[in-house]
């Protein structure tokens, strides 16, 4: 018989769709990881995941990179089993996935629409599912989504962006009336905006970082953005937000 007592069980949070040390998906990483929760850093980049992994171990805090399609069910499943086989409590599963192409849209092919709801939908119906019969057991956990401008209303040259974007928006609400009498947290944060990150300021060799600074915003900054996401996070039964809508003084409505 063991004299040790039991391990305790340690708080974790997942982030899915994180990319560049400069994005939200990062800003997220660090910020849960410095109020103590171990983080799962979720990608499709090694590379990017790992390097977000490191700094966050450089500053203190516990990470562990995950290399993820979150469009495929069984890598999907494969990363809860993997942290639900170990001591762990998942407290926070964060939806990061999708990014804005244009395409005209007679000119746009079927596979493009389906690539584009796949990555704005399919993966967050797949990590939804999977995070949620976790949560249930529990009977406590937040799920956030990340949504857009295009969540709620549509743009010249985004009508596949907008598919995905609205359906996420209206499924949340969705799950957010199914689950909120049994501990569970489920919120939609729009970014409305341009983010003053790395997707935004390296597009067409810098042009996007021209266009960010010249509307005269400066962008949204991403250390905001995920004290916005961990405000969520803190909140209790007694008083939930549902959807958060996160723009610049000056984005239009």
């Amino acid at each position: 018989m063991s004299l040790e007592p039991p391990s305790k069980t340690r708080d974790c949070a997942v982030i899915i769709g994180v990319g560049a040390s400069q994005g939200i998906g990062a800003a997220v990483c660090h910020r849960f990881a410095k109020e103590g929760l171990k983080v799962y850093v979720a990608g499709r980049t090694f590379q990017k995941i790992e390097a977000v992994a490191a700094e966050i171990h450089t500053k203190g805090g516990e990470a562990t990179a995950f290399r993820l399609d979150a469009e495929d069910i069984h890598q999907v499943q494969a990363l809860f089993d993997t942290i639900t086989s170990q001591n762990e409590r998942i407290t926070a599963v964060i939806h990061n996935v999708g990014g804005n192409i244009p395409s005209i849209f007679l000119r746009s092919p079927l596979s493009f629409f389906n690539q584009m709801w796949q990555s704005t939908f399919l993966s967050a119906y797949l990590v939804s599912q999977s995070s949620l019969r976790i949560f249930k057991e529990q009977k406590h956990g937040t799920l956030i989504f990340t949504g857009a401008s295009s969540s709620l209303r549509g743009k010249p040259f985004f009508a596949a962006f907008t598919m995905g974007k609205s359906a996420l928006r209206a499924y949340a609400l969705n799950l957010a009336q199914l689950y909120k009498t049994q501990g569970i947290h489920i919120a939609h944060v729009i970014i409305d905006g341009m983010v003053d990150g790395d997707r935004v300021n390296k597009a067409l060799f810098g042009l996007g970082r021209l266009a960010r600074l010249t509307r005269g915003t400066g962008g949204l900054n991403l250390n905001a953005i995920a004290e916005n996401y961990w405000m969520l996070y803190l909140q209790s039964p007694e008083l939930w937000t549902h959807e958060l809508d996160l723009r610049p003084y000056q984005e239009n409505f």
